[in-house]
């Protein structure tokens, strides 16, 4: 079989589709303990970390398979993380400044945390990606 095969396409599309399920349940879990824009805040920021983690993991390492990248990645982080409610609950914000101040710390945070995701691929992987 070759990695255009239907069956395998559709594998892809089951296994991101779990993935989906669970980054999402995640997401609602999270909500309930941290509730509102910093709940918001904290699953996009750890959402980056791990993502900047996979990625350079791979380009580093390469012991996690494409197939569970794309769970992780396409699957879980993607709905774990959550750009249309961070949109939202900046817009209901009760003062410019503290919209101002989440857009800057979201993607601040965001950043800061994928480039320490690479931090850490690099301490274990070495490497200078």
């Amino acid at each position: 079989m070759t990695d255009t095969h239907p069956i395998l396409r559709l594998e892809s599309l089951a296994l991101v589709a779990v993935g989906g399920f669970a980054g999402a349940n995640a997401r609602y879990l999270v909500g309930q303990f941290v509730p509102g824009a910093l709940g918001t805040l904290a699953v996009n920021v750890l959402g980056s970390f791990l993502l900047g983690f996979l990625l350079y993991e791979a380009i580093l390492g390469g012991f996690i398979g494409q197939e569970t990248r794309a769970v992780l990645g396409t699957g879980v982080l993607s709905s774990f993380t959550t750009y249309s409610t961070f949109a939202l609950e900046t817009a209901l914000l009760d003062s410019p400044l503290w919209m101002v101040g989440n857009v800057v710390a979201t993607y601040g945070l965001g950043f800061a945390g994928v480039l320490l995701g690479r931090a850490v691929a690099r301490a274990l992987y070495g490497g200078a990606a």
